[in-house]
């Protein structure tokens, strides 16, 4: 199938922004990948180092150097659900290795921190930083030089990211994703919206209220909204970075342990020393990462990834911008419907069809690019498919689904619940920010209304509390960008204003902060940039002025007259709260370095500034992957 024409343009766009970035960062994966397996040319005291606590047959096959080394880089911890079925990977990671004549050592591990138990906490400060840092954490673990290959276990909001990140920074190693899967389907999410709705009008109880979400959330496995972890892991498969339809499998299952003991097969196949080498820096090239882009916006994945995507295209020298985003959503259809953008948990998506019904109909409709590298071999024909088990446990791949088991969660192109993606940018005289369009119904996609400030969540609840929402408004939240405090989500925001939309009013709301992907069904105008710590227009804006967002043509606007408005005074915010506690005050380096929402919000700012100095070796795509 040819590829879309809009397709098509976007991605040679993206190709000539990053042509100098893109082509100094392959000249760095080239001449790493030119001196062949890194740890045979260290030292005898630094390879005995590094295989000093290995048992004795992988000691033996490190001291030969014949057999792949594949470091394992890992978020486990057990206070993050979707992180706790990591504790026993690393055993089975190591067993399979073996069986594939490698080897496998624990690299490292990373900080994985849980959005859902910091949301409005001051912790929720570091959330968006912890990314970089992750990033970073990686870059440490594999600068022993002593892997060929690498596999990483993460899950969650910004820990893939990062990850993605720091292995671009070693862009000559291969790179294999290992999900651990959401848990089974518990308290209905839906069910448990109206609960929050309900507490924050004082009609239910905190333990009936606690109640309702601990049977929500209440075993190992990722939450299973359709929230940035899971788009994590929709975004890992649709850019070939897992084995095809093993991002949904629950944990603890028989195929689930098959597709992990299959991956770390296919992770040794791939290294310089086995039969397929592919380094994950010429892998994840423009067309990858727009395959990424089409994959957010046919799904209605979170927000988040409008920053995630362009840092983590940057770490290859590959330059994104939000209009590519805009324009690709023009394209792009919906075609899943999972809460909070339905009623349905991603349990039901994997059901009804999953990853192989949605890339079987991309792909059918010219909307992938179809003919990329993936770990799995060349193409994306095979994550059209799903993995079973056979009579004797192993693993095959059937074909998917040709139609949808459940037409009120996922659709066929031909006949989508939107013919536009997810996501919106609207620019404006406010400046520019990102509405998921996939959560709000029609009739809220436009509304004009009165503005009502806050600098916090707290203070907007005591106002909510006070009864001086009850009416059409405009709420803004702003000083909450990544300069300001590190840009928290605000999802405590929610529940009092889809309370006063539920009573008849219009409602939306305008953020320099963050609402992610478990953002509801009120039209939110989030990431605005520049930011108001910035000098950003958000911080201009007065109780009483009429801001309008139409999510139809893109406008984000102030209803002013211009000479008004350019004379209007900017405001401050002491943030020094924000800046000590809970260990703010050791990421002042951060908020002083970061960049804006539309760069990536990262400290390694501009795109491309993440590329590592290599070298200036020349040699050209086509002869790293030979």
């Amino acid at each position: 199938m040819t590829v879309n024409t809009r397709i098509g343009e976007v991605t040679e766009r993206i190709a000539r922004r990053s042509v100098a970035t893109r082509s100094k960062y392959l000249r760095g994966v080239a001449a790493a990948a030119a001196n062949g397996p890194r740890r045979g040319s260290l030292g005898c005291a630094n390879q005995a180092h590094g295989f000093a606590a290995c048992v004795p047959g992988d000691k033996e096959v490190l001291r030969q150097g014949a057999g792949a080394n594949l470091g394992i880089i890992t978020a486990y911890n057990d206070m993050l659900s979707a992180h706790q079925p990591y504790e026993r990977y690393p055993e089975l990671i190591k067993a399979a290795a073996r069986e594939a004549g490698g080897v496998a050592q624990v690299a490292g591990g990373v900080p994985a921190m849980c959005d859902g138990i910091t949301q409005g906490e001051s912790g929720m400060e570091l959330s968006l930083f912890s990314r970089d840092v992750i990033a970073l954490s990686t870059v440490v673990a594999l600068s022993h030089q002593t892997f060929d290959g690498a596999v990483f276990l993460g899950i969650c909001d910004k820990i893939v990211p990062g990850l993605v990140m720091g292995a671009l920074s070693f862009g000559h190693l291969p790179a294999m994703f290992i999900p651990s899967g959401p848990m089974t389907t518990g308290y209905s999410n839906d069910d448990r919206k109206v609960m929050r709705q309900q507490f924050a009008e004082g009609k239910v109880s905190r333990e009936e209220l606690l109640e309702a979400e601990a049977k929500s959330y209440h075993e190992p496995g990722t939450c299973t909204f359709y929230g940035t972890a899971n788009t994590n892991q929709m975004m890992m498969e649709i850019m070939g970075m897992h084995l095809p339809g093993s991002s949904f499998v629950n944990p603890n299952t028989p195929l689930r342990d098959a597709l992990t003991r299959a991956a770390v097969k296919r992770a040794v196949e791939t290294t310089s020393l086995g039969s397929d080498y592919t380094p994950v820096g010429v892998m994840l090239d423009e067309r990858v990462f727009v395959n990424g882009l089409v994959g957010l916006l046919a799904t209605g994945g979170s927000t988040n990834h409008t920053m995630h995507m362009v840092a983590m295209a940057a770490a290859a020298g590959i330059q994104l911008i939000w209009n590519d985003f805009a324009d690709l959503a023009e394209v792009v259809p919906t075609l899943v419907r999972v809460y909070p953008n339905g009623k349905a948990d991603v349990n039901h998506f994997h059901a009804a069809g999953g990853m192989g019904f949605v890339m079987r109909e991309l792909l059918g409709a010219g909307l992938l690019h179809g003919d990329v590298k993936t770990v799995w071999g060349e193409g994306l024909e095979d994550y059209t498919k799903e993995p079973m088990l056979d009579a004797d446990g192993e693993i095959v791949w059937r074909s998917g689904a040709a139609t949808s088991g459940d037409a009120t969660i996922l659709r066929g192109v031909s006949d989508p619940f939107e013919t536009h993606g997810g996501l919106r940018v609207v620019d404006g005289n406010l400046g520019r920010a990102v509405v998921k369009t996939s959560a709000i119904a029609h009739e809220n996609y436009v509304i004009e209304a009165p503005a009502r400030v806050f600098h916090s969540q707290e203070e907007m609840q005591g106002a909510f509390l006070e009864g001086e929402l009850h009416r059409d408004v405009v709420v803004v939240v702003r000083f909450q960008g990544p300069k300001a405090n590190g840009m928290p989500e605000l999802h405590k925001l929610l529940p009092p204003l889809q309370a006063v939309q539920k009573h008849g009013h219009k409602v939306a709301l305008v953020t320099d902060g963050r609402l992610s992907g478990a953002s509801g069904d009120v039209l939110s105008a989030i990431h605005v940039t520049p930011e108001a710590a910035a000098g950003g227009a958000i911080g201009k804006i007065c109780d009483g002025d009429i801001v309008r967002i139409d999510a139809v043509t893109g406008e984000l606007n102030i209803l002013l007259e211009t000479a008004e408005w350019n004379a209007r005074p900017q405001a401050t915010e002491d943030l020094t709260e924000s800046h000590t506690g809970v260990g703010r005050e050791l990421f002042a380096s951060f908020r002083n370095a970061v960049s804006t929402a539309d760069s990536g919000a990262t400290i390694f700012a501009g795109a491309g500034a993440a590329v590592p100095e290599y070298g200036a070796v020349e040699m050209e795509e086509a002869e790293v992957r030979a």
